[in-house]
């Protein structure tokens, strides 16, 4: 199977979560990625595989979790470097620019972290997803400082067009205090 491609649906009831995981999985040829609760009392399901199956999985999904729903996506051809940011921090020795995109959505912050890392030369530090956080997400990614304002404008429009968007910043050189918290 080509795997170009992940579906993410997002959902309000755990209880739907692992009903919707079920039937994504039934009703395509999808490897499970991530199927686990978030905070608030929410859950997210991550199916990976070719863009057809993915689609048809993501589908299936939504439609078995009527109202529980918050957002769902499939998005192809991913930038490689949103899975190890998924997977916890990437260490940066000199950041001339940190970047930060907060979303009140799973779902729209890793959309978000593709599209900033497609739009300019970035690396992306880490995805925080839900844990801890009130069922909302974050994105740290550092670079150029004019780097670093295209990706996180790119990654938060797309947000915004979701209507999910909490904040955006772009810090020029932070201070090294403030880099050593993050690890």
């Amino acid at each position: 199977m080509t795997k170009n491609a992940i579906g993410i649906v997002e959902l309000s009831s755990i209880a739907a979560g692992y009903s919707s995981s079920d039937e994504m999985l039934k009703a395509a040829n999808v490897d499970m990625l991530l199927a686990r609760s978030i905070c608030s009392g929410k859950y997210m399901v991550m199916v990976g595989g070719d863009v057809a199956d993915v689609q048809s999985s993501v589908a299936a999904g939504v439609e078995v979790s009527e109202g529980a729903v918050i957002d769902s996506a499939v998005l192809s051809n991913i930038d490689p470097s949103v899975f190890p940011a998924i997977s916890g921090a990437n260490p940066v020795d000199n950041m001339d620019a940190l970047g930060i995109i907060e979303s009140f959505s799973v779902t729209s912050l890793i959309e978000a972290a593709d599209a900033a890392a497609k739009a300019a030369e970035v690396q992306l530090l880490e995805l925080r997803l839900a844990m801890a956080l009130g069922g909302k997400a974050f994105a740290t990614l550092t670079g150029s400082v004019s780097a670093v304002q295209a990706a996180v404008d790119a990654g938060a429009k797309m947000v915004s067009d979701k209507g999910l968007l909490v904040n955006k910043v772009v810090i020029p050189r932070p201070h090294e205090n403030l880099i050593n918290e993050m690890v």
